[in-house]
Formats: C-alpha cells, sequence, structure tokens
C-alpha cells in the first residue's frame, strides 16, 4: 500500500488480486445477496483508493482493510437492512462429484451453512468471517473490529457452537 501512496498503480494491482477474493466471500457470507455483497465490495475498495494519499501504515494491511469492509457492512446494516436472509432463488455453487446424490447432499450441506451463517449475530458472524476468510488472527480481527483479543475468542466460540448445533449431523 505504500508503494500505491507513492503512485505505483502495479502496487494496487497486486494488493487488489491477493485480497479480493477473500473480500468478497466475506461480504458474500455477511450479506447473502450477491448485488448487495458486490456493492459493498467495490465501496470497499473505493475508499481504499480514496484513502491512498492519505494512509499511514499502522497495522497490517489487511486488517486496515477488512476494517474498511466491517465499516461499510455495519453502514449498510444500519441504513436498510436490520436483517439478512438468503434469497430462496439463489443455489449456493455446488462441487463438482460423481453422484447425483453426493452433489445433492453437499448443495443442501452449503445452503444449511448459509442459512446458520445468516442467524448468527453480526458481532459473531464478523469474527468468524474475518477468520475463516480473511485468515486473520485473533489480534488482527480485535484491531480490525476494534474490540479485545478475549472478546473476539468469546464471540468465535459462540459462532462455533452454534454452527456447530445447528449442523451437527455433517459436523462433529
Amino acid at each position: 500500500m505504500m508503494r500505491y501512496r507513492s503512485g505505483d498503480l502495479a502496487a494496487f494491482e497486486s494488493l487488489y488480486r491477493r485480497h479480493r477474493d477473500p473480500l468478497y466471500r466475506y461480504f458474500l457470507r455477511s450479506v447473502p445477496q450477491e448485488a448487495v455483497a458486490a456493492e459493498l465490495f467495490q465501496e470497499s475498495w473505493a475508499a481504499v483508493i480514496g484513502a491512498r494519499a492519505r494512509y499511514e501504515a499502522q497495522a497490517k494491511f489487511t486488517t486496515w482493510l477488512y476494517r474498511i469492509a466491517h465499516n461499510k457492512l455495519i453502514d449498510h446494516f444500519r441504513q436498510a437492512h436490520p436483517t439478512v436472509s438468503l434469497d430462496d432463488s439463489e443455489e449456493p455453487p455446488a462441487p463438482v462429484a460423481e453422484r447425483p446424490d453426493a452433489v445433492a447432499e453437499s448443495a443442501s450441506t452449503a445452503r444449511r451453512l448459509l442459512d446458520a451463517l445468516a442467524r448468527l449475530p453480526l458481532p459473531q458472524r464478523s469474527a468468524f468471517l474475518l477468520k475463516e476468510e480473511g485468515g486473520m488472527s485473533l489480534e488482527e480481527i480485535a484491531d480490525t473490529l476494534g474490540v479485545g483479543r478475549e472478546t473476539v475468542k468469546s464471540r468465535l466460540r459462540y459462532a462455533l457452537v452454534k454452527l456447530r448445533s445447528e449442523l451437527s449431523d455433517v459436523w462433529p
């Protein structure tokens, strides 16, 4: 990001390539409507571009990026959508499998996981997705969310308990 701040446009392309997929999945798992996720994703990258000149390396770039993303997500929920559920017309992508019954079972499990994620309270869902999609450490999640490390651990623990409870037949 420091190279991008100095005018190196190739540095931005590198940052974008490295972080686009996990960041997009973070939004898609937080607001399962693809159009909303795409909009928040674009707004986050626009904020990165807009902050280029005043960027200061006070934390890892990933922490800073996900802090922007988290703030965009919070703003979205405050403005328009107190609760977001899956749109029944959108099927989660099924992995390639040889047997049709395996594909159907996998798609059903994916749908159940997305439903369970959508039902988690936002603080737990954010912590879980930052860990799983963003690959962040507890300290990075704490910095991103502006909470303590122990709070993050607690949120992750509660999220895992709820997810395991809802998916106990496929996730021991």
